[in-house]
């Protein structure tokens, strides 16, 4: 659902061409379009039990998972085995799942940022309510025919990857050949010519079925949700092997808390996502669809993976002070974001989060800038809740293998790139008004470090 675009979208000052390429350019895009499929079979098959499980700390452990890898994509069995259609089927009846769960549950519509035709998208308010339907059918599931019922993503976990892959190159193909429809409203940096790259990053801005809004739909919920569905499966998978729930571990049952309970709190305040780069800057590509569908839920679960054939054991200590450092990350990113959200809209006077006495430098176009509280700490505070809590969900794993850490260091070279977009996308808007913010706010992310 939107309102009627002011002006034609066919225009081609609405519709620049996009004269600066990021990801250095199309060859960077064909390398991640291609790199990102091989890095999420490479995860599996170069960690996990069918392999013999991870390489240890104490080698290469480069050299050994690109070893197994290489062993095993030169038996012909193994492209074969890459394709289930049960799994296939599951994965499209999932998807369809979220979708009808959109249609039919209530929800708000509420209005996204103002776009360069004039237009403001209205987005269906109903993540969490989806969330609550599919965890509960689960729960009522396992409870009926226990644990061992739904172990089924463990067992087919290859088939999923690839079902989630194929899906994302068809919505990328999909969405792709639609932005040449007339009326098109195309993304700033998505509109370069080039196949590759503009397939990769994204032509269109907000590609929609009616109002059905493609982007945010993924952004949400069929990846986010299943994230969580994947890491219950494997608490079954534990529980089947441990001779019930009673085995379960407790580093287990951290990696299920921790990050059930950002998904929760994520998909909770949903209205939060429509003012992000993704939604009002980046177009919808394969970028956001292999991103949303395949790399969120099949590596991010990585963690809860692992601990299924190698399971941890944790003392009090190390739980507590486990749970002690994702609390710092969660508290750091929720007050740093609400924080922001209560100066800009200019309200909540008498939460905790009191913010007129905050701080602030005034750019030559009206836009203030924060330069005190957590936003005059560092450019970016949220960021670094964000990497303390992707630490503590990869520190239940121990320290057997470095692969468990791969979520927390991508996390953060993602989350660096991210900031050198927005720096450079301030720098654009504000001008030199944004190097005089840069001395007052000198810290990118972590304070007094970086």
């Amino acid at each position: 659902m939107s309102t009627k675009p002011k002006v034609d979208a066919t225009n081609n000052d609405l519709n620049p061409r996009t004269t600066t390429y990021e990801f250095m350019g199309p060859p960077g895009a064909l390398a991640i379009t291609i790199g990102v499929p091989v890095m999420t079979y490479a995860l599996y098959f170069g960690c996990s039990e069918v392999t013999g499980g991870c390489p240890p700390t104490s080698v290469l452990s480069f050299s050994v998972l690109v070893d197994k890898v290489t062993e095993a994509v030169t038996d012909c069995a193994w492209w074969k085995g890459l394709w289930d259609t049960e799994a296939a089927v599951m994965y499209l009846a999932w998807y369809a799942f979220c979708v009808v769960s959109w249609a039919i549950l209530p929800g708000d519509w509420i209005e996204g940022v103002l776009m360069r035709n004039g237009e403001k998208k209205k987005y269906k308010i109903n993540a969490f309510s989806t969330f609550l339907l599919a965890l509960g059918i689960t729960t009522g599931y396992i409870m009926r025919f226990g644990p061992q019922s739904f172990t089924f993503i463990y067992e087919k976990w290859v088939g999923f990857v690839t079902a989630s892959l194929v899906m994302s190159v068809v919505q990328g193909l999909v969405v792709y050949a639609g932005s040449y429809r007339k009326g098109a409203l195309l993304a700033l940096g998505g509109n370069s010519g080039n196949p590759i790259y503009d397939f990769y990053i994204g032509r269109e801005l907000n590609p929609s079925i009616g109002s059905f809004d493609i982007k945010s739909f993924n952004e949400l919920r069929p990846g986010l949700i299943l994230w969580v569905l994947i890491n219950i499966s494997m608490a079954c998978e534990q529980a089947v092997r441990r001779g019930g729930w009673e085995g379960v571990t407790w580093s287990m049952w951290l990696v299920l808390a921790f990050q059930g309970f950002y998904v929760a709190d994520g998909l909770y305040n949903e209205p939060a996502i429509f003012t992000t780069m993704d939604i009002t800057t980046d177009g919808f590509g394969f970028m956001l669809s292999v991103g949303d569908l395949t790399w969120v839920p099949f590596v991010y679960s990585l963690q809860a993976r692992y601990l299924v054939f190698r399971p941890v054991e944790l003392g009090l200590a190390e739980v507590a002070g486990i749970v002690g450092l994702n609390g710092l990350g969660y508290w750091i990113f929720r007050s740093a974001n609400g924080e922001k959200n209560d100066f800009r809209n200019g309200k909540n006077p008498k939460s905790e989060l009191w913010v007129f006495h905050l701080k602030y430098f005034t750019t030559e176009k009206g836009s203030k800038l924060l330069t005190s509280g957590w936003w005059g700490r560092s450019r970016h505070p949220n960021y670094f809740g964000d990497i303390l809590m992707a630490l503590a969900w990869s520190l239940p794993t121990g320290f057997g293998t470095p692969i468990t850490y791969f979520y927390v260091t991508y996390f953060a070279v993602l989350l660096m790139h991210r900031q050198l977009r927005d720096d450079e996308n301030c720098e654009k808007k504000y001008g030199k008004d944004w190097e005089t913010y840069k001395k007052l706010v000198p810290y990118r992310i972590i304070p007094y470090v970086y």
